[in-house]
Order: C-alpha cells, then structure tokens, then sequence
C-alpha cells in the first residue's frame, strides 16, 4: 500500500526509519544556490590515497609496552646525565650503551607481540593492520626480508655494533675533529640499525625517517603510559617509574651522608653525579628531551620497521647495443690516452715540479684531489646508467658489459692512483697536515669503491654495492681513528724536523692532546713551544669526562720538562 503523491518504497528489502526517510515528499524543490551546483551533482568526496611511505610503514599497532617505555626512559636519564658536552669522554660511550641496549630491549619485544599473552585485542592505528586482517594474522610485518628476517636482523645488529663503536672514539681520541667525524658517521649508521634500509632509494628514504617518527611515536607512547597494566602483566609503566623514583631519592640521601663523611669518596661521588646548578639542571632537562626524543623515535621504528626494500626505481627499457656501446668504447678510449700520454705529469713527482715553470706543489697536488673527485662522480654515473640500460639476454651482451665498464673502472684506478701520489709529494714537501691526512685517506676510500664497482661488474649484481660504500665508508674513518691522526701528524713532522730542520711549530702546538707523545720527542726550545699551549688546555677530567688519549698525555708530561718561560717561539721556519 502506498499514500497518494508518494513514490513507492523498494519492493526487497526490509522497510525500516531508513526507508521511510528517503521516501519522496511532494512539494516545490529548493532551487539551487546561486553559483553552486545541486546536491544530486556535487562531485563525491575521496578518501586521499596513502601516500608511498604510509603504505609501506603502517607503524606498531596498539600500545607501546611498559618495559618498553621504562627501558627508553632509563635509557634517557643515564644519557642526559653522563654526557659531557666540553670534552668527549666515557660518558658518550655510556650512553651509547643504553640507548643501544633500550632499543634492543624494543626489539625483542617486538619479537614477542605475536603471543596472545594480553588475551584481547589492542587497538590500531588509523590505516594500520588489524587483528583479523592476513598481515596481521599471518606476522608479515616479519616475513619481509628487510625488516626482521635473519639477513636483515643481521645487519641491523651489525649497524648498532658500528654504531657505538663510532661513538666509543671519543672515549679513546682526544682529537674533537675526528669525534664529530665520527658523531655524523653514527647517526648515518644509527638510522640504518633502526630501519634497515639496504637498496639505494630505501637508504635515501631511510635518513628522512626519524624526524617523523618521533612525532609519530607520541600517540603510540601515550597509549603505552594509559594502558600501564596490561592483562597477564605483572607490573605497569605507573609503578615502574615509581621503582625508579624511589630508587634516585634513597641513592642520592644516602649519597649525600657518605660523602659528608668521607673527602675521598665525596670526590668519587662529585665525578658521578650531574651539576645540580641552575644552568647545569636546565642543560640536563635539554639533553633529557633531546635524547628520550631520539630513543621513543627510535623504538618506534624497531618495533615494526618500514618496507623500504620495495621502494625501487620501475625496471627500464634495455638500450640498443649501439646506444649505450659507442659512448663507453669513446669514453674508454679517452681516458687509455690521457692516461697513457700524462704518465709523466700524473707521477712525475718532485722533479716534475722542479722542472716545470711556474708549478707548484700545492697545484700539483690539489688539481689531482679535484680531478679525481669530478671522475670519480662521473664514472660511477655512467657506469650506473650503462649497467641499468644496458641488455644483458645474450651472452655477448654481458661479456660487452664486463669489458667496457671494467675497462672504465680500472683506468679509475690509475687517476686515483695518480692522486694519492700527488698528495704523497706535497706532503713531503711541506708536511703533514690533518686536512692533507682526510684526503688522502677519501682517496684510498674512492680507489677501494672503484674495485667494489668493478667486482660489480664482473658480477654483473649489484644489490650488495650500497651498504658496502657505507660500510667501507665507516672503516676507512674507524681506520683513521685506530691510526690516531694527530700523533700521526705528529710523528711525520717531528722525523722531518730531525731531518731537515724544518717544522711549523704554531700548526704543531694546535693538536689535540693525542700529539704529546710524539712531541715530547723534539729538543728544547721546540718541545716547550709545541707543547705549551697543549699543556695549558690539559685539566682534569671528571669520571664521565675520561678519555685515553688525555690520560696518556698527562702521563708523559708528568715525565718530561715543559718550560713556560720560553716566548720565542718560532711560527714557520724554512717554508
């Protein structure tokens, strides 16, 4: 039965208030509004698409577990307390420690999420993997090999290790250059322990990552701190932090009685503890932020990593053979005559100097330096776009590629060559220099990645290149470090002195305290100017602040005479 003017109601389908709504009323329609299309015309509303990364880093679904949150806090408070900002000392190494070992504390939680321990379903994130969906189900989020399969587990533990061995340099070198070298280095190394990036595209994405998924992690940790009393938990994040609390108040009465009662170990407990000033708290509160940021960001990350093994670049058309043929038999030909006609120039050291009008050694040098960087860029561009375009289906294109990208890389070879010969000469000439030992030491690093790219070649596989130019990257500074550049340098002028009688004693008295071994070996005047001033910036360390190279140091000044009232200090002699 249907009322008169009305239209009817479907006929399947149950009738209900919704279907009693919709049915039509007569009457005079609202005419639309000026400008603005009808109702029944506007274009409907899309959900946005997920972008690349959201798709491919859904994050930890749920809560953040309480051990979890405890661990990166503990982690937090030892780092903001024992890092010493002055000088580079244990107290780096300390921090790098808990922080290293919070995350592994998020890791192996992680490992373990997949237990129904908690007998109920958590909650997820929008655009996160349900319980009841095959991902979540099926544990993918382990299942890619670049997240936690045992070949990416692997590497991440092997970036960590890196990691704070980069940061263990300042507890060994008293060189601060070498330990900011090695700071940027870690964070570099640092980012790829936690999201395990290993294509190219995915370790250039990867750097982006943990600004954002600090921000991220704050919803996820505060779901954490709320949900504290996880069903089959025996303890939540509330009382934990109570434990803690409880425990800084007791150590520091108790501390505080002992020390009053005995000098020796009021001094002990003076080293351990943080300057409880108004500068040295607001100092605390910072790094507190700083690195509770970093570590929650981090764990983040850890506890389910992104996919960044499927960002890579769509697979290209193969070029025709003669595309990509006559531009490397040219280039090869190119570089076989300039290195055959220019032997004399590129090894012609001292005497080629000396011969010819108006060079110099620093240009003989520093034109090989930015020589070899510019064929060093170019090279591994053509020999990536040839490799990429180049057809492999037939057997005489392969051999065509191993021969001319081989080619290619082994005349690299003798430019790199030719540099580090160059930059042999000018330091003898003029000395040593920490600038002069860093370019040497990118060169030798450069010369080993033209034999990675030409292994690559003969491979004709490529996807292990990347993580090693890091990881070659990060042992040619490690390899810096073991070598301790600035008694190095040291060593090299002081054997020159002793030979030639020529030293720079101002660049000298400039080194960092690593240095004073090697130039305790110099005769007076020289020896009190060179290591005057060194002497003078050498105090104390406190506990956090011990360094080795300081502690030698101060070893062997306690064991040889440095005079202060010498003033006649020679700046340059024989330059």
């Amino acid at each position: 039965m249907t009322s008169p003017g009305s239209t009817p109601l479907p006929a399947t389908g149950p009738t209900g208030p919704a279907q009693v709504a919709a049915t039509v009323r007569p009457g005079p329609a609202a005419p639309p509004t000026a400008g603005r299309p009808p109702a029944f015309m506007a274009a409907p509303v899309l959900p946005r698409p997920p972008s690349v990364i959201a798709r491919r880093w859904p994050g930890p679904s749920g809560a953040a577990r309480p051990m979890v949150l405890a661990a990166l806090a503990a982690a937090a408070v030892v780092g903001a307390s024992v890092l010493t900002m002055v000088r580079p000392g244990l107290g780096w190494l300390v921090a790098a420690l808990a922080g290293a070992a919070a995350l592994g504390a998020a890791g192996v939680v992680r490992s373990g999420t997949s237990s129904p321990a908690a007998g109920r379903t958590e909650p997820t994130e929008p655009g996160t993997a349900t319980g009841t969906e095959p991902e979540a189900a099926t544990g993918a989020a382990t299942a890619r090999p670049g997240a936690t399969g045992a070949p990416g587990r692997v590497a991440q533990v092997a970036w960590a290790a890196t990691t704070v061995t980069l940061v263990a340099v300042g507890t060994v070198r008293a060189a601060g250059w070498l330990f900011v070298l090695c700071l940027l280095a870690a964070a570099v190394t640092g980012t790829l322990a936690v999201t395990g990036g290993r294509s190219p595209l995915g370790m250039l994405v990867a750097a982006t990552l943990p600004p954002a998924a600090t921000v991220r992690a704050l919803p996820w940790a505060v779901r954490g701190v709320r949900d504290n009393r996880p069903a089959g938990s025996g303890i939540g994040f509330g009382r934990i932090v109570t434990s803690l609390a409880m425990s800084a108040v007791l150590l520091t009465l108790f501390g505080l009685l002992f020390s009053s009662a005995d000098a020796v170990f009021a001094n002990l407990v003076g080293g351990l503890l943080p300057d409880i000033s108004p500068a040295g708290v607001i100092g605390w509160l910072l790094r507190l932020l700083l690195i509770g940021g970093g570590l929650l960001g981090g764990a983040y990350l850890v506890s389910r990593p992104p996919d960044l093994e499927g960002l890579r670049p769509a697979p290209s058309r193969p070029a025709h053979r003669l595309e990509w043929t006559l531009p490397l038999v040219l280039l090869d030909a190119l570089f076989a005559v300039f290195v055959l006609v220019q032997l004399t120039v590129l090894f012609g050291g001292a005497g080629h100097v000396l011969r010819t009008a108006g060079l110099t050694y620093a240009q003989y040098a520093r034109g090989g330096f930015w020589q070899l960087l510019a064929v060093t860029a170019l090279t591994l561009l053509v020999i990536a776009i040839a490799a990429r375009r180049a057809p492999k289906a037939t057997r005489a294109d392969r051999l065509l590629v191993r021969v001319l990208l081989g080619t290619l890389a082994a005349l690299s070879l003798v430019i790199v060559a030719s540099a580090l010969y160059r930059m042999q000469v000018y330091a003898d000439a003029y000395g040593a220099t920490r600038l002069r030992l860093v370019v040497s030491t990118v060169e030798i690093w450069l010369g080993l990645l033209f034999i990675l790219v030409g292994v690559a070649v003969v491979r004709l596989r490529a996807d292990w290149l990347p993580r090693l130019v890091v990881g070659t990257a990060v042992l040619a500074l490690l390899g810096l470090a073991v070598l301790n550049p600035d008694r190095l340098i040291a060593d090299r002028n002081v054997d020159r002195y002793l030979e030639t009688g020529r030293l720079d004693v101002s660049y000298l008295s400039g080194l960092s305290a690593d240095a004073v071994p090697a130039l305790g070996r110099l005769p007076e005047p020289m020896r009190s100017c060179a290591l005057g001033e060194i002497a003078n910036e050498l105090p104390r360390d406190g506990f956090w602040a011990t360094n080795l190279g300081r502690e030698r140091a101060r070893r062997v000044l306690a064991t040889i005479p440095v005079s202060a009232s010498v003033t006649d200090c020679p700046g340059l002699r024989g330059w």
